[in-house]
């Protein structure tokens, strides 16, 4: 079996899930607890943070352990609205983010919040033109995600900080579950004040993720319990899963793959151009390891499918949604055209892809195209 869900999820690795399966073993403690074995954890906890802080190029940051990436998001998004709310009520982000980000902002609309959707190109890009224009003194908040998780697209993080550093006093927030391990991602002086990370999307643990911030900028709390994490998020810490994605974080970066990533789509973008019943999003803006494209006439699912019996798997948009049948935000969002937008379908890699593997994808997609030209003469 060829697995290229990667961007859905990863298949853990076996570092990590050593790291995790031992770190439970030998370090069960409560790391609240004020006994030894409670210390140990604590100590062991504490590691883990430090550790991310220093593959984030800065000691200046706070991390907070979460559940993944949706938990992250929601933490960001409700907690600085509600923290800065004495500000302003104006909140800025674009119309394909992750349904994590965009129905934590639909709930904050229905409190009386007011915000703005980024619209954005065939390609997925948001305007810069128009964000500086979107930009209030009343504006808190602006989340800008850094590769999209349907298309690849990616946003350029840098100039987007640059423009609202200058132009307000918001809260810049960015969802870099696709990102990380892939492309840089650093909370610089220009970037963003606070990212969400996912472990299962780089070969770690599912039910595992950070949100890192800034020191000097913090949400309240959006749930209640023993003030774990700060106060952010309560709840005894798994202290294997904090080592997990620690460990998983800085082997995606170590370790990264991203140069035959590129390659990868490169030649793929190659291949699936030469027939005029395909069609291939963000072609130019995506990232490394991601490719969508779409099949004309057709339903992604009959893709899907067509792949799943020649032992190559791949999704249609998003996992979060593929299953609703329903043409995604995102696709709606950058026009695909009407005769495409139901064939979308999304290859993305992991560090267990081969260049073995794009070959026989690359035979089957041949054979696939030719049953589709057959069907249509």
């Amino acid at each position: 079996m060829i697995y290229f869900d990667n961007s859905a999820t990863t298949q853990p690795s076996d570092t990590v899930l050593s790291s995790f399966v031992e770190v439970n073993q030998r370090y069960f403690g409560n790391p609240a607890s004020l006994h030894s074995v409670g210390r140990e954890a604590e100590v062991l906890l504490e590691k883990s943070r430090e550790q991310i802080t220093k593959l984030l190029g800065s000691d200046k940051l706070e991390v907070i352990f979460t559940s993944g990436g949706t938990e992250a998001n929601n933490i960001a998004i409700l907690g600085f609205a509600h923290a800065l709310s004495n500000r302003g009520k104006h909140i800025i982000t674009t119309k394909i983010e992750h349904s994590s980000v965009l129905k934590s902002i639909q709930s904050l609309e229905k409190q009386g919040f007011e915000v703005d959707y980024l619209s954005v190109d065939e390609q997925g890009l948001i305007s810069l033109t128009e964000l500086i224009k979107l930009l209030r003194k009343d504006t808190i908040l602006v989340s800008i995600m850094h590769v999209n998780n349907e298309i690849g697209t990616i946003q350029p993080l840098e100039k987007c900080a640059e423009i609202i550093k200058k132009n307000s006093r918001a809260i810049f927030h960015s969802d870099t579950v696709q990102s990380f391990g892939k492309l840089p991602v650093h909370l610089t002086e220009l970037g963003p004040d606070v990212i969400s990370i996912s472990a299962h999307k780089i070969h770690g643990i599912k039910g595992s993720g950070v949100l890192v911030m800034k020191k000097g900028v913090k949400p309240i709390s959006t749930s209640f319990g023993g003030g774990q994490e700060n106060g952010l998020r309560s709840g005894t810490v798994s202290v294997a899963n904090a080592v997990a994605i620690a460990k998983a974080m800085r082997i995606s970066v170590e370790e990264s793959k991203v140069e035959s990533f590129q390659r990868w789509r490169n030649r793929l973008i190659a291949s699936c151009s030469r027939s005029s019943k395909v069609l291939i999003l963000a072609k130019d803006a995506g990232a490394p390891h991601i490719l969508s494209i779409a099949f004309k006439g057709i339903k992604g699912e009959v893709a899907v499918n067509y792949f799943q019996e020649n032992d190559i798997l791949i999704s249609t948009s998003s996992a979060c949604s593929s299953k609703s049948g329903k043409v995604g935000h995102v696709i709606e969002a950058i026009g695909v055209p009407v005769d495409f937008k139901d064939g979308v379908v999304r290859i993305s890699f992991g560090n267990n892809n081969s260049e073995q593997q794009i070959a026989i994808f690359e035979e089957v997609f041949a054979q696939f195209i030719e049953l589709l030209e057959r069907g249509t003469k």
